[in-house]
């Protein structure tokens, strides 16, 4: 079953990486600006297109370039759509994120394994019909993206955490301490407010995606525990400056391993999704 039919890719890249909160740029060297129109509008920014060792990747600033787009407007579809456009089949996907969880602390890396949707208002698909496309999010984030990310993580010596689940929240506000509190409870890891509907948006695209949330912060509802504070944009800040070299480490020694053909079933998503 094809992607959208509208979706014509051209052969420029093969890994696509989305930028999160602080982290505005990646590659070295000659790199190429490119704007890619679609059929959902603008994306968030250009693409700058170069190479990681003989990788050929395609950078995109989920919030622009000067951080100017709250998670609540960013244009998903038309991000997702210019990476396929562009020929992407893997996207690396790191964000900033707060942690729900006392053993996940600031300065961790999560290899999110679920996610836990709270948002609203937000284009979430491609299929607005005629054609009818219910896709499988019961395992939403691709295996063998996460494992390599996992031993990457490990190489570095980074603090990494194997699974996590990501309870994802409109913003741009933070949460409340009643609803932080609730989200702790539940056993969930890490809170975002840009992971939905890009995972899914990705998986409609038969792309292999994996989220690397780095922890900013412990949220509202953990206040009181062992001096913690409840969050705030200074802190996530000055976590981000601190740690997003290390971000772009793991993306720069992840991205050569990925020039083989894929195994997972990222790319066959679509094969039993469509009521025809």
């Amino acid at each position: 079953m094809p992607i959208p039919d509208l979706l014509q890719p051209i052969d420029r890249a093969d890994v696509g990486v989305f930028g999160g909160s602080g982290f505005y740029s990646l590659m070295h060297g000659a790199v190429e600006q490119v704007s890619v129109q679609t059929p959902y509008g603008a994306p968030s920014d250009a693409v700058a297109i170069g190479r990681i060792g003989d990788v050929r990747v395609a950078f995109l600033p989920r919030h622009g370039a000067h951080h100017r787009i709250p998670p609540h407007a960013i244009n998903y579809r038309a991000n997702l759509w210019a990476m396929a456009q562009l020929g992407v089949t893997r996207l690396i996907a790191p964000t900033a994120a707060g942690s729900l969880q006392p053993t996940v602390k600031p300065g961790d890396f999560v290899v999110c394994d679920q996610f836990v949707d709270r948002t609203y208002d937000r284009a979430q698909t491609f299929y607005d019909g005629p054609r009818v496309v219910h896709i499988s999010t019961a395992d939403p984030y691709c295996p063998e993206l996460r494992a390599l990310s996992i031993d990457v993580g490990r190489e570095l010596g980074v603090t990494i955490h194997e699974q996590g689940t990501v309870v994802v929240i409109q913003g741009p506000r933070f949460a409340t301490r009643s609803e932080s509190r609730w989200f702790s409870r539940q056993g969930w890891e890490v809170i975002n407010m840009t992971q939905y509907p890009e995972v899914v948006l990705a998986r409609e695209l038969q792309m292999c995606y994996v989220n690397i949330a780095l922890i900013t912060d412990y949220d509202a509802g953990l206040e009181g525990e062992a001096g913690i504070e409840p969050v705030s944009v200074d802190q996530v800040v000055r976590v981000l400056n601190d740690n997003n070299e290390r971000v772009r480490q793991l993306i720069e020694r992840l991205v050569p391993r990925l020039s083989g053909a894929r195994e997972c079933s990222c790319a066959r998503a679509l094969q039993h999704a469509v009521i025809s």
